[in-house]
């Protein structure tokens, strides 16, 4: 009998990179350009690329810096580390209420209903669900960005996903692909389009109409991608490279089959009136929000409408059962999360913040003693520290290439393979670049500000109009964060969700591919016809 192949673990996938990466340094030579600082539209500074300046410097290779990029890895994650551990402590307290299975309970016992109706029924509920849930993540990740962010929803959307008969690819496709998705076709994201923009001198969010139409492309093709696979796990579920391991996930959502004992404690009553006094006190700091979509913006009184509408729909989830109460509560966490990131520029810092606050507002609403609380807490942080520990060896990969000073070296070298090219090859050229260096800088900002200051003023020489460069970078910083070992967000959404890397990585490799084909020939009418914007 032949021996079977044992796959390598995430961690040694990550560690051969590092390793990989360290010889590179040993056979690419040093080099940097010179940097300065430029002023954006909205005031703040960006270091970038001072054109011409590329220089050699003496070679830097690594050797034993393998072990210790781990150690600067994490340093340099750990925002993104801190911010999985609060979310999986925070949500091992939720869990601890059953109130995510009573949700998912009510909400398969509603889409029942729905089959009802033959026009639904026909369609597929489920489809219709999933289309409208991927299409919020896809708007998010398309005006603000959504990233990091999605970590948090992971855990709720893969026991769902589950309870729907899928499993946990789908689960993690419809949030996390969903929101990367919309990121490729930015249409008002700040961080990357804005900024792209910006270092480029052309107005902001302009060539929106055909970035729109790209972004409702890209989508249809994604959404019909994830739709036809969920449907295939649904009639073969194990046809699932994950349906084996999906088993932790089954037997934690199990207990949603049985009856629930509905009730209401007095805790949760003064968990109630807790977080509806903090409200109240920032809606009387704070009584008007602007809130930022793209390049546009509003004011209005977001939060003390926020939590009126809070302190409604509380009460009477209260006097239903403590598990809508704390449904009641993860809600307003995302529509707050919401407010914070288009209102007031929150990161990982305050969000993890808010859910840490949803954790400690469960737990009291539940009875829980401080010391009960506590000890669920550290059980969610046990449960998720794997996923935080990988964001941290992928950090590594990061800290060896720029210690080894070779990533501008490959820029620069990538750069000048663009002359004397036609439009539609140096276009191309163009975001096979972005899409090579997304590998290595997964960050949009970081790209931006590295490579546009070049890419924006070279365009002006061979004829492709500086619209279609930024293009070719929001489709090149877009489509391989799906898939690149050096995205932080991607390896703690796999965490989180239970699924190895090389398993993602195979379900995934040949979407990416049509994905990166996809963008190109996206990018050929921005350079052989006239547009809005172009």
């Amino acid at each position: 009998m032949a021996k079977k192949r044992n796959i390598p673990h995430t961690y040694v996938i990550v560690f051969f990179i590092i390793i990989a990466s360290a010889i590179l340094t040993w056979i690419i030579p040093g080099g940097e350009f010179d940097r300065m600082d430029k002023l954006m539209p909205d005031g703040s500074t960006k270091s970038v690329i001072v054109d011409g300046s590329f220089h050699h410097v003496a070679d830097q290779p690594q050797t034993w810096q393998v072990f210790s990029a781990f150690f600067q890895g994490f340093v340099n994650q750990a925002d993104i580390i801190i911010f999985i551990l609060l979310i999986g402590g925070a949500f091992w307290i939720m869990n601890a209420s059953k109130a995510i299975d009573v949700g998912i309970l009510a909400f398969l016992q509603f889409t029942k209903k729905l089959e009802r109706i033959q026009f639904l029924k026909k369609l597929g509920v489920n489809n219709i669900v999933m289309v409208l849930i991927m299409l919020m993540f896809s708007s998010f990740g398309a005006i603000f960005g959504m990233s990091e962010e999605t970590i948090a929803f992971i855990i709720v959307m893969i026991p769902l996903a589950i309870s729907m008969g899928y499993d946990s690819i789908t689960g993690m496709s419809m949030v996390y692909v969903a929101a990367h998705l919309g990121f490729a076709g930015a249409v008002l994201n700040p961080f990357t389009i804005g900024i792209a923009q910006g270092l480029s001198d052309i107005p902001l969010f302009s060539g929106i109409e055909y970035r729109l139409f790209c972004w409702f492309v890209i989508n249809l093709v994604g959404f019909t991608i994830i739709l036809r696979w969920a449907n295939k796990v649904k009639k073969e579920p194990k046809i699932s490279p994950m349906y084996a391991a999906d088993e932790v996930w089954r037997k934690q959502h199990e207990s949603q089959e049985v009856n629930f004992e509905y009730h209401t404690p007095k805790a949760a009553w003064y968990s109630y009136f807790m977080v509806l006094i903090s409200l109240i006190g920032f809606s009387y700091f704070y009584p008007e929000t602007t809130m930022r979509i793209g390049n546009s913006e509003f004011s209005g009184f977001v939060l003390p409408i926020t939590t009126a509408l809070f302190a409604i729909m509380g009460f009477f989830s209260l006097r239903k059962s403590i598990h809508f109460f704390i449904l009641t509560l993860l809600l307003f966490t995302i529509v707050f999360l919401i407010v914070g990131v288009m209102g007031y520029g929150w990161y990982v810092k305050e969000i993890g913040t808010l859910f840490f606050t949803m954790g400690l507002a469960s737990g009291i609403a539940m009875g829980s003693s401080p010391n009960e609380i506590t000890k669920l807490f550290l059980d969610g942080v046990k449960d998720i520290l794997s996923a935080g520990l990988i964001v941290g060896l992928a950090g590594g990969i990061i800290v060896i290439l720029q210690d080894g000073k070779i990533i501008d070296t490959i820029m620069y070298g990538l750069s000048q393979s663009m002359n004397e090219m036609g439009k539609v090859a140096s276009v191309g050229i163009m975001y096979v670049i972005q899409t090579g260096l997304n590998i290595i800088i997964p960050s949009g900002s970081a790209k931006a500000a590295l490579t546009m200051p070049i890419m924006a003023p070279f365009s002006d020489l061979i004829g492709v109009s500086r619209q279609a460069t930024v293009m070719a970078f929001q489709f090149g910083d877009g489509f391989t964060n799906m898939i690149t070992p050096t995205s932080g967000v991607l390896i703690g959404c796999l965490g989180v969700a239970k699924i190895p890397y090389d398993v993602w990585f195979k379900w995934f490799w040949k979407i990416a591919l049509a994905f990166v084909i996809l963008g190109f020939l996206l990018l050929i009418p921005t350079v052989l016809f006239e547009m809005n914007g172009f």
